[in-house]
């Protein structure tokens, strides 16, 4: 039954059980008496565990390069590889929001959770062809129409934007109100911001991928100290630069909050003073995300023609991030589970991905059709590019 493969959107049969032969038989004795709907709940519980259960791991699909597209196959396997967006896929729990929301604009959602599907449900270890998902990927963003090279984190970003805006759980967004909201501890404010984004952003990738920034700005002539929250769905970290080969990732947060001076042409104005002043400003994490991805800037911005190699030295287990809150957070210490590398040039460069599987712990190479095993001491390299990061406290493994 191929739609099984590919899907868990099942029509129920006038005899249900002969729809299902791959049953054991004394399964299909104690279902023959259940109603259509029940054994449906049923054999979609037996293929999710099959999932989870699988001696066999599952997901272990690679994905055809359509030309030049390992950029895009490298950021779906570490999609792929988070399990609660692949369980949202599975449990096909993003029809639920699709169908609440009545949207006319539900084709991305649909292509990437079957995508998901074929992925962790198909009994063929062939790679799949991501074609009808490179469509609708697309048409919601033109960009990626043809089949030049990429930037796999300009990729994830427009991705995970268009999955949330079809599965937000916003269907009218309320108008934009002022509100006077400086008078409030710090904390406090944070979280008026923060509920003020969930009334018009709200969905399940809001849920996993977004955390909340503060941004505070000190005038150096009256100490004023104004704050401000925003929304990040990735952090984008420098690299240090120092005079041997390696650095830390912890140097890069560093960096990426240190302290700025504010002067001369870039001087705001003042708050208190109402007049232009010297100010710091300084970066803290006000909320933490479930999934934190973390994007290392190896290329210039400018014109992106050159690149940095610098081996960067992240930790694979208890990335504890906690001296970067804004207030004391006793959720900051992370998991890793999946990398996106990029290797060669500007000029001529190719995407890799690294996963954990998450229902065995073991990690693999995904390189577009082939996946292979690979020991966790490889995982660290000089072309890790995007890493995700799962909060410890909601990691299964």
């Amino acid at each position: 039954m191929p739609g099984i493969h590919c899907s868990y959107a099942v029509t129920v049969p006038e005899a249900p059980v002969a729809a299902f032969p791959f049953l054991k038989q004394e399964v299909r004795k104690r279902c023959s008496s259940m109603s259509g709907s029940v054994l449906v709940s049923a054999v979609v519980g037996l293929l999710i565990n099959q999932v989870k259960n699988s001696k066999t791991a599952q997901g272990l699909v690679g994905l055809k390069n359509l030309g030049n597209t390992c950029f895009m196959n490298s950021i779906l396997q570490c999609l792929s590889n988070t399990h609660n967006l692949r369980d949202y896929c599975l449990h096909s729990s993003h029809r639920r929001d699709l169908n609440n929301n009545s949207r006319t604009n539900t084709a991305l959602m649909e292509e990437f959770a079957k995508l998901i599907q074929t992925m962790w449900t198909s009994s063929s270890s062939e790679a799949v062809s991501p074609s009808e998902f490179k469509t609708q990927i697309q048409r919601y963003a033109p960009r990626f129409m043809g089949y030049n090279q990429q930037d796999a984190q300009e990729f994830l970003r427009f991705l995970l934007d268009g999955l949330h805006n079809e599965v937000n759980r916003v269907t009218v967004k309320p108008r934009g109100t002022i509100e006077d909201i400086d008078h409030l501890p710090d904390e406090e404010k944070g979280k008026k911001m923060w509920s003020k984004y969930l009334e018009r952003e709200d969905s399940k990738v809001v849920d996993l991928f977004v955390g909340q920034l503060k941004s505070s700005l000190t005038c150096s002539h009256c100490g004023f100290c104004s704050t401000v929250f925003d929304p990040f769905w990735d952090l984008s970290l420098p690299i240090a630069k120092k005079g041997y080969g390696e650095i830390s990732l912890m140097d890069c947060m560093r960096l990426f909050t240190k302290e700025d001076v504010l002067d001369g042409d870039e001087k705001p104005t003042c708050y208190r003073c109402k007049s232009r002043r010297r100010c710091t400003k300084k970066f803290t994490i006000q909320k933490f995300p479930k999934i934190l991805v973390l994007h290392l800037k190896r290329f210039s911005e400018a014109r992106r023609t050159s690149k940095l190699s610098t081996f960067v030295n992240f930790p694979m287990k208890d990335l504890d991030l906690r001296e970067f809150a804004s207030e004391n957070s006793i959720n900051a210490v992370y998991n890793l589970y999946a990398v996106s590398n990029h290797s060669g040039t500007t000029m001529g460069g190719h995407y890799t991905a690294y996963c954990r599987n998450p229902s065995s712990g073991e990690w693999y190479t995904f390189n577009d059709s082939r996946v292979t095993t690979m020991s966790s001491s490889q995982v660290r390299s000089s072309d890790a590019y995007v890493l995700f990061y799962e909060l410890a406290s909601s990691s299964q493994m």
